[in-house]
């Protein structure tokens, strides 16, 4: 298996080499040159399996330069109890009405990110001492991403984490996560704007060639491969749990900002799995709602970007998006291009033309949800069902009963749990939501952080150059 750049400019490299490399050289994102496929044979086979196990036969199609042996281990650390809260990993639960959650927060910062993140964490340490090598993160977060990948990568050798976020924007708890880890290798880093701004900020990191080089720079956020590749495992594992056999279709309802968690699904439907609809659920960013009703992609200024109550949809430029639209021109590199030029111009694109094959061929939909969607949501499950939900979560269901039809068996997929967005669940409920053990008074822990102006990709670069020869 080896991966090619969606603009066309990356000699073919094995799995390791592109969990090291973030984006492309050509400012492109790392995809294989075919996707593997999973015929029924190996969907009856696999039906059965514990979470790590699956996890190993799906990940080993993506990365056959890793050899079995070691990361049968990795993933086997990677996928437990202890870590996961139960052995299920990810269970479910179903809705009075049919609609089934998968629960994919169970991990230790309470957020999906953590089902990829643990994953990446032990990879990196693998790979970096196979290569004998250090790898600097650089990312940005809207809220989950940072603190899954620094709870990942503390005290990992040869890893150091500066993570970029919006200034105020996230909440408390998603603050108090990150900021309140002293660990001499994670460098909370604020900045002033939204995540476009601090997402803009990574993407001028990776495109300095010789900085990234000098300081051995990659990333953790859905531009890196690897974490699509674990993320495809949970779509195999939640259509076995919502299934009773293999003849059977299922569609998945995703919250989605930049686009990494569905794309993995779409990932999964090319490989085979029984996928009948993608249902992407956005809140008022609806960027990509726009462009599954219209064919248009315009991506909004960070002016236009609305905060809201699902703080980690609060997105308007897609990173990943970029893969689904690849794959959309027939794999055209240049076409890809000529796009990417125009959505860094704040131009977009028009690929209306394109629409009946978006759904038809690749089965999308789209719905969008607003704050008063969430309250009513909110409100709605723990009434009928006896579940507090989170309010991206919310954006889920609250999108999926639009849509859903007749018949139709819909996954949501679980963004967080509600403790992590306190503020909105007492809006809704009029009470605290339930906190898991140890997380009480986490927002009272003293907490590191250093804040940066907007548009501060020199001081960025000079705070990472101080931290690393210090």
């Amino acid at each position: 298996m080896r991966y090619i750049s969606t603009r066309g400019g990356l000699a073919p490299l094995p799995f390791s080499d592109t969990i090291l490399m973030g984006l492309a050289p050509d400012g492109g994102l790392a995809l294989p040159e075919s996707y593997p496929k999973v015929g029924r044979a190996q969907l009856d086979a696999w039906r059965g399996l514990s979470y790590a196990d699956l996890a190993f036969e799906v990940i080993s199609l993506f990365a056959d330069d890793i050899p079995a042996a070691d990361l049968k281990d990795i993933v086997s650390r990677t996928y437990t109890a202890e870590v996961f809260g139960s052995a299920d990993i990810t269970p479910i639960k179903r809705l009075h009405d049919g609609l089934v959650i998968l629960e994919l927060s169970n991990g230790p910062t309470l957020a999906f990110k953590d089902m990829a993140m643990q994953l990446l964490g032990n990879l990196f340490e693998y790979v970096l001492e196979k290569k004998g090598e250090q790898l600097n993160i650089v990312g940005a977060t809207s809220g989950d991403t940072g603190s899954a990948a620094e709870y990942a990568m503390r005290g990992k050798h040869n890893v150091n984490v500066f993570m970029m976020s919006p200034a105020g924007k996230m909440s408390a708890f998603q603050r108090a996560q990150m900021y309140s880890l002293m660990d001499a290798n994670i460098h909370n880093l604020a900045i002033e704007g939204v995540f476009d701004d601090c997402q803009d900020i990574v993407k001028a990191v990776q495109n300095d060639h010789a900085f990234k080089a000098k300081y051995k720079i990659g990333t953790v956020n859905s531009i890196n491969w690897a974490r699509v590749v674990a993320q495809v495992v949970y779509y195999f594992k939640g259509y076995f749990n919502a299934t009773d056999s293999n003849d059977q279709k299922v569609s998945f309802c995703v919250p989605s900002g930049n686009f990494g968690n569905v794309c993995a699904g779409h990932i999964a439907r090319q490989m085979g799995l029984p996928i009948e609809r993608l249902i992407v659920a956005t809140n008022e960013n609806d960027v990509l709602d726009e462009f599954f009703r219209t064919g248009v992609y315009r991506p909004r200024a960070s002016s236009e970007t609305y905060i809201t109550s699902s703080p980690s949809m609060d997105i308007s430029k897609a990173s990943n998006f970029e893969r689904f639209v690849f794959d959309l021109v027939g794999r055209d590199p240049q076409q890809v291009r000529a796009l990417w030029a125009k959505v860094d111009s704040g131009e977009g694109f028009d690929l209306s033309a394109k629409l009946a094959e978006v759904r038809e061929r690749f089965g999308f939909v789209s719905g969008k949800s607003t704050h008063q969607d969430r309250l009513d949501t909110i409100r709605r499950v723990d009434a009928e069902d006896g579940v507090v939900v989170d309010t991206h979560t919310a954006d889920g269901i609250k999108v999926a009963r639009d849509v859903r039809q007749p018949g139709e068996i819909v996954v949501c997929l679980e963004t967080a749990l509600p403790a992590k967005f306190a503020d909105t669940i007492v809006e809704a409920l009029g009470k605290q939501p339930p906190r898991p053990a140890g997380f009480d008074g986490i927002e009272d822990l003293p907490q590191k952080v250093t804040e940066f102006g907007a548009n501060a990709v020199g001081e960025v670069k000079a705070y990472i150059e101080r931290a690393l020869s210090a």
